[in-house]
């Protein structure tokens, strides 16, 4: 049995990406945001592939089911801030838009992962 069983699931692969994305996009941000928004973004990120994994590593569903519930608050999270980046002018609306799809498809797969443990 594989000790790590959260790396099978699609959708901790797409969180995954999902981070490196972020990284690249809070790069550009003005240096004055590196212990704010810019910082935020990232750990929010990093919440989301974190959740999954901690919560696929659970014997119980209902312990798995809560960790996902925590890896959709971090999104609703991010949401918000990659909104603000966007209004503030520290991403432009085209990387603004291809984050936001990311984000919307982890979401979506996150409800039906979720659904499927009911």
């Amino acid at each position: 049995m594989d000790s790590r069983p959260h790396r099978k699931l699609d959708v901790w692969k797409k969180s995954m990406d999902f981070v490196k994305h972020v990284y690249q996009a809070t790069e550009t941000f003005p240096k004055s945001e590196i212990y704010g928004l810019s910082s935020q973004m990232r750990r929010a990120a990093v919440s989301i592939p974190s959740n999954l994994a901690e919560g696929a590593a659970r014997k119980g569903k209902k312990e798995f089911s809560q960790y996902l519930n925590i890896a959709q608050g971090s999104i609703s999270e991010i949401d918000t801030q990659i909104e603000l980046s966007c209004i503030l002018n520290f991403i432009e609306k085209n990387l603004y838009n291809d984050l936001m799809d990311e984000l919307n498809t982890i979401s979506k797969m996150l409800f039906g992962l979720s659904r499927s443990l009911k």
